[in-house]
């Protein structure tokens, strides 16, 4: 009899530890459901406006005829009324996207991990640009020292043939027979045979 009752405590305190623990858990996770809840009525509802802004701004551009105004002053075919609704569209929807963010406490991570890959593309442009712009800049300073052609001259390069119209320290502009304006840059007259014509 001894052995069923403690037996029976046994079972009854496993059953009260497992309910604590569900309880427990419960309550870390309701708060967390709710936040994700709420974050995707503010997602929908920022789509839904967002959609809509965007074609009333749409409709309010086109009653004043924005591209004709556009077409008229720039001479260019460009489609600005639909343009600008969806830059409404789009705007209205990162906003509720930050918002939600926002409400599963997700901003400041979400806004680091942004301006990393914002600074990694800036890093990256940069050596892009630089990676180009030092061999011309050597190249330009080596033209300009030594002279193998001046401005006037008629050099051919490769099957590039023309009158040297221009140089600078990046790049010698060449004008061809037939009046075409071509640019050279310098780095790439380290790697080819220039032929001086007379």
């Amino acid at each position: 009899m001894a052995g069923f009752i403690e037996n029976n405590i046994t079972n009854a305190e496993n059953i009260l530890t497992t309910t604590d623990r569900t309880a427990y858990l419960y309550s870390k996770i309701q708060p967390i459901f709710k936040d994700v809840v709420v974050a995707i009525i503010i997602l929908l509802i920022g789509l839904i406006i967002g959609k809509l802004l965007g074609r009333v701004i749409q409709k309010i551009l086109t009653s004043f005829e924005l591209d004709k105004l556009v077409r008229k002053a720039t001479g260019l075919k460009i489609s600005t009324e639909e343009f600008l609704g969806k830059i409404t569209s789009y705007s209205v929807f990162i906003i509720a996207v930050i918002i939600a963010l926002d409400v599963l406490n997700l901003t400041s991570i979400i806004v680091y991990i942004i301006s990393i890959i914002l600074i990694a593309i800036i890093v990256f442009s940069i050596f892009v640009s630089i990676k180009d712009f030092f061999p011309n800049i050597i190249m330009g300073i080596y033209i300009h020292r030594t002279s193998p052609f001046k401005e006037g001259d008629h050099i051919k390069i490769d099957n590039i043939e023309g009158t040297v119209a221009q140089i600078n320290l990046t790049e010698i502009k060449l004008e061809t027979k037939s009046g075409d304006i071509i640019y050279i840059p310098n780095s790439l007259l380290m790697k080819k045979e220039i032929v001086k014509k007379r």
